[in-house]
């Protein structure tokens, strides 16, 4: 008979994610287990207890996933499972804190896709800002549109230091070239947008980013989207299942489109879905992150 499929789900935080519990359940894992307040100098130990117990036939059967808030744990956490396996004693890991790795790869693959669809640009051929860009969603969202060539700042709505500080800490560990900012009220803001093509706003739900009032000096957008679906959204006049449709305050840019929360979400959840599936049907093991999520989302768009 064969074995029935587990999922080990490892989180620094107290709680585990039950988003991540459902995904993985719709999924076709038969078995979750959560573990909560993890610790990195654990992460070993658990890793050979779940290889070690199933034999090379239950391995392909089992798997790990790694969540949390931090993404720079998230990804050590990841290394330390990935040294821990000793073939042929090895099981497929996926990283993805706070669904931030898929949420961010998400929301730059369906702008990505309008960029291209609507303005005929690549990611680097453009400057782009992150709203809401010191959170997690925010970072993941910066790496890789840096990543992929855009000219990206973080942008925090308190204080410059904050993000700078966390854009060099980003760029050591993913050698990419982010920049920080602070928006402090409607004015900088109005400051940051006059010469920028690509807005992605991540801040968190129920909080509006971009008025109609600063929409209207953005002469340059081309593209924006939005992850926030609780009211008031990220951007006035945009709506959630919106994928390209017209940005109606952007008065004065030309042709300036956006793609809203739901669209977003759509190409997320199943993104997280397809890399959820993928740990159970791949032959080899795989160590999924950002940049795998990335390029599967740049497929489903």
């Amino acid at each position: 008979m064969e074995k029935r499929s587990i999922l080990h789900m490892l989180d620094p935080m107290p709680h585990n994610s039950p988003f991540d519990i459902n995904m993985a359940m719709d999924a076709g894992f038969d078995v979750m287990m959560p573990y909560s307040n993890v610790k990195l100098d654990s992460v070993h130990g658990l890793t050979q207890d779940a290889i070690f117990s199933r034999g090379p036939a239950g391995v392909k059967r089992t798997g790990i996933f790694i969540g949390g808030r931090d993404l720079g744990l998230a990804m050590d956490m990841l290394n330390t499972c990935q040294q821990a396996m000793v073939p042929p004693f090895e099981v497929s890991v996926f990283a993805d804190p706070s669904g931030a790795f898929t949420t961010a790869a998400a929301l730059v693959a369906c702008v990505e896709k309008e960029l291209k669809a609507k303005h005929g640009k690549e990611l680097k051929d453009c400057k782009a800002l992150v709203f809401g860009g010191t959170g997690p969603v925010g970072i993941a969202t910066g790496v890789i549109a840096s990543l992929a060539g855009a000219s990206t700042s973080l942008v925090d709505h308190l204080s410059q230091a904050t993000a700078e500080d966390i854009a060099q800490a980003y760029n050591r560990r993913f050698d990419c070239a982010l920049n920080g900012a602070a928006a402090r009220s409607d004015a900088e803001k109005s400051v940051l947008l006059a010469d920028v093509d690509v807005v992605f706003c991540t801040a968190k739900a129920g909080v509006q980013v971009l008025s109609a009032a600063v929409l209207k000096g953005a002469a340059r957008l081309k593209v924006s989207g939005d992850v926030n679906a609780v009211p008031p959204l990220g951007i006035e006049g945009l709506k959630r299942h919106d994928f390209g449709a017209p940005l109606i305050h952007a008065i004065n840019a030309q042709n300036a489109v956006g793609v809203g929360a739901l669209a977003v979400g759509n190409i997320k959840y199943r993104l997280q879905n397809e890399m959820l599936k993928l740990m159970l049907t791949t032959e080899t093991p795989s160590y999924l992150d950002f940049r795998d999520a990335f390029k599967k989302a740049r497929e489903l768009v």
